[in-house]
């Protein structure tokens, strides 16, 4: 067999030991932006010589791609997106049990993250669940921006608002769990049976609607609140509010694809990523504002600061479980995707 596969490549096998092999290389999944993606390759690659083949999906399609996998994995490493996926790849077995040195460099939210998953996912970085809206558009249409959950389902919204489809989008899942935690869940399926006339799009990206926020082509948007902030720091009239009645939040997690077949080096990546060096390469490459899991990573300038919200107790356990994802995303088809629009 060696002496075939050396053929084929047309190299001696002495060739095969060199320096690249050594270091080896690392298959990433990446369920953050593309900038802060491209940016922890390059910079893991840079610091350890481990050759880094990234692919940017959201984290609702990367957890469909893990588990399509599950027999023949593809990947070693799934970093970023919002925690629930990552429970659920947990509860699965989908991923590895591992345990960091630096988990003691870590805020409590994270490592109960780690705790909860069965030693399988940890917090990454946090954010919080809100609005944001295009100050100028909404003062064009004579409309105040909203404040609480109740706001967005008034008449004066209606077709102005866009939110993701859980189906592909962590974000837009956190928003179902959120409302159903906070009205119980008949009502809460009620409350988006009412907010379906003034949703323009359910788009694939959780940052999709943020984004058309900016540029005026929607005038609300229900998104993690650190993306309007990205926004408005960019020039755009963007703003953001978290609801009156209080919101959820994710914790961005990290896991290890069971079957990894880069191990070590899925190992190493998961130390890096958790330093507070690796954690400021959100914000210093994409200007990203989440709340880093390291203790000892700075709180990015204007990000928004979770400690001065109204949050609930999200029960990560039990949103995160794969058979209650399924069950509430599939009644939101039901019920809410398969409404007619317009």
């Amino acid at each position: 067999m060696k002496t075939i596969r050396a053929g084929l490549l047309g190299l001696p096998l002495l060739a095969l030991a060199g320096p690249a092999m050594a270091q080896g290389q690392l298959n990433l999944y990446c369920s953050v932006q593309v900038e802060w993606c491209q940016a922890i390759a390059t910079n893991f690659e840079k610091d350890t010589g481990v050759k880094v083949a990234m692919t940017q999906k959201g984290s609702g399609e990367t957890f469909a791609q893990i588990r399509a996998e599950a027999q023949n994995p593809k990947a070693d490493v799934w970093f970023g997106g919002t925690g629930d996926p990552h429970m659920a790849a947990a509860e699965e077995k989908l991923t590895l049990v591992y345990e960091s040195a630096n988990l003691k460099e870590l805020h409590p939210w994270a490592r109960q993250q780690w705790e909860q998953s069965g030693k399988r996912a940890v917090g990454v970085y946090a954010g919080a669940l809100g609005f944001g809206f295009n100050r100028e558009l909404l003062a064009k249409k004579g409309q105040p921006a909203p404040a609480c959950w109740a706001d967005l389902v008034k008449p004066g919204l209606k077709g102005e608002i866009q939110m993701a489809n859980p189906n592909s989008s962590g974000t837009a899942y956190v928003m179902i769990a959120t409302i159903v935690q906070l009205m119980g869940e008949d009502q809460a399926f009620a409350y988006m049976k009412a907010l379906h006339p003034n949703i323009n799009a359910y788009t694939r990206s959780g940052t999709a609607p943020i984004k058309a926020v900016a540029r005026g082509e929607t005038a609300v948007s229900i998104s993690f609140v650190h993306d309007a902030v990205v926004e408005a720091n960019a020039g755009f009239p963007a703003d953001y509010a978290t609801p009156c009645e209080g919101t959820g939040f994710e914790i961005g997690s990290m896991s290890i694809i069971a079957g990894a077949r880069n191990l070590p080096n899925a190992r190493k990546f998961y130390d890096w990523a958790l330093t507070a060096p690796a954690q400021r390469l959100g914000y210093d490459a994409g200007k990203q504002l989440q709340t880093p899991a390291n203790r000892a990573a700075p709180l990015p300038p204007k990000a928004p600061d979770l400690s001065k919200m109204k949050l609930i107790e999200y029960d990560f356990a039990k949103y995160g479980r794969a058979a209650e994802r399924k069950r509430l995303i599939e009644r939101w088809d039901r019920e809410i995707g398969s409404l007619p629009r317009g």
